[in-house]
Order: structure tokens, then C-alpha cells, then sequence
């Protein structure tokens, strides 16, 4: 299966043919950190994440529609929100500043969902474009050697602005 975890945001191009348009093809030119970004979440993001794919909506849609579809990981902080159909809600799970038991943890949680193969593909994010929790996770995932990570920068944000169906969030306790 594959993971899917988004980034906060939303992308400024279309995201396909009669779909609405976003900021998660944006870039605001940040350069990737050599780490993890531990305060200031809600800023613009880099428009690449080290050792990760980023995708699109029209991506992500054409991704769920293959077999098998990727895992979704949503890491998005705070209260129940609306979120993709299928995903796994890892509240916090973006955060930058994890002591080694909350990495390790992460990392055990990540392989759980993956059904501990590495090479299962993982989509993280979050809000959207403006969101840097997705970006985190993703880095953190793959750094901890997984191979398929896709981080979806435009998030819940450019879903819902291309008019795809939510679901109200349901916490994973990890």
C-alpha cells in the first residue's frame, strides 16, 4: 500500500483540466533547512523536500487510483478537521522538535502503516502550502530510510479547492 502525507497550503496553479487552483505549485523561493523546522509552522515552504517527491493534486488523484494506492498520513496539529478519505490522522506528527523516543516513535508508527516495508508508497501533509509539518514528516520519513515518500505541499487546502470530498479527522493515537 502507500502512504500519502500533504503539506500546508495550497498551490497557485491548476491543479487539472476544469479543476480550482491553488498555492501548492507556488514558490515563494525558501530554501530547504538542513533540519527540521521546530516553531513558525504556519509560513510559506520550500517547493522541493530533501529525499521526497512532491505532488500535485492531479497527481495525488491519479496515484489513488492506482492499485496499490499509497498510504495517506495526515500531520496536521490541533482539533478534528476536515481531511482526505483513507488517511491516517498522525495528530503532531509534523513537529520538528522530537526527542529520540517521539522520532522513534514516529519512525515505529510510519512502519506500522506501511505494513514494514520500506518501500511502500507514503504521501504525507497537512493544511497546506503554508504548512510546514507535512514537510517534516516527510524528511523525517525519508531519512529514516523509507524510499516512496510523496509530500502533497498543497494538503486539505488544494483538495478541497479542486472541490474533492473530506471527511471529518480521526486521531490515530500513536
Amino acid at each position: 500500500m502507500t502512504l500519502i502525507v500533504a503539506g500546508a497550503g495550497v498551490g497557485i496553479g491548476a491543479v487539472a483540466a476544469g479543476e480550482a487552483q491553488s498555492e501548492e505549485t507556488l514558490s515563494w523561493g525558501v530554501v530547504p533547512p538542513p533540519g527540521y523546522r521546530a516553531k513558525n509552522y504556519h509560513a510559506p515552504t520550500p517547493d522541493h523536500v530533501p529525499g521526497a517527491r512532491v505532488i500535485t493534486t492531479a497527481e495525488l488523484r491519479g496515484l489513488l487510483e492506482e492499485n496499490p494506492r499509497p498510504f495517506l498520513v495526515d500531520v496536521l496539529s490541533g482539533p478534528a478537521h476536515p481531511t482526505l478519505p483513507g488517511s491516517v490522522w498522525l495528530h503532531n506528527g509534523g513537529l520538528g522538535d522530537f526527542d529520540a523516543a517521539e522520532e522513534k516513535r514516529f519512525v515505529d508508527t510510519v512502519a506500522l502503516i506501511a505494513g514494514y516495508d520500506k518501500g511502500q508508497q507514503l504521501v504525507f501533509y497537512c493544511s497546506g502550502a503554508r504548512c510546514w509539518l507535512s514537510y517534516n514528516a516527510s524528511l523525517r520519513a525519508a531519512r529514516a530510510g523509507f524510499s516512496n515518500v510523496y509530500w502533497y505541499r498543497g494538503g486539505i487546502e488544494a483538495w478541497r479547492a479542486a472541490g474533492l470530498r473530506t471527511i471529518t479527522s480521526d486521531n490515530f493515537q500513536w
